[in-house]
């Protein structure tokens, strides 16, 4: 299912091969700390449940890997992002350079009708 999303936003928007993968690689890598998170505060509540203080005192040290993940996952979303935003800004660098007219003024010439 993933790889048809990421197929069709490379046929319909023109996205590179390689930025493609990246944004593949860490929406995978996010998914995974989120399972790993559901699983955590499974436990969690589990533990909290169970009111035993060993229990209790275990749930200090999962929360804290809880938070970790999420500092990851916030992590890898704004590299992705500036990554993203260069990208783009590279892409249409590279897109208005193709028409600048030999006035400096960019855009298409028009034929008449």
């Amino acid at each position: 299912m993933e790889d048809d999303i990421f197929s069709g936003i490379a046929n319909t928007s023109g996205v590179e091969s390689k930025v493609l993968q990246t944004f593949q690689k860490n929406f995978v890598q996010v998914q995974t700390i989120l399972d790993q998170n559901r699983l955590l505060i499974n436990e969690i509540n589990q533990n909290h449940e169970s009111k035993i203080p060993d229990n209790l005192t275990r749930n200090v040290g999962l929360i804290k890997e809880l938070n970790n993940n999420i500092r990851r996952v916030v992590h890898i979303y704004t590299d992705l992002s500036s990554n993203f935003s260069k990208s783009m800004e590279a892409s249409s660098e590279g897109e208005s350079a193709g028409t600048t007219k030999s006035d400096g003024r960019g855009g298409q010439k028009r034929g008449r009708s």
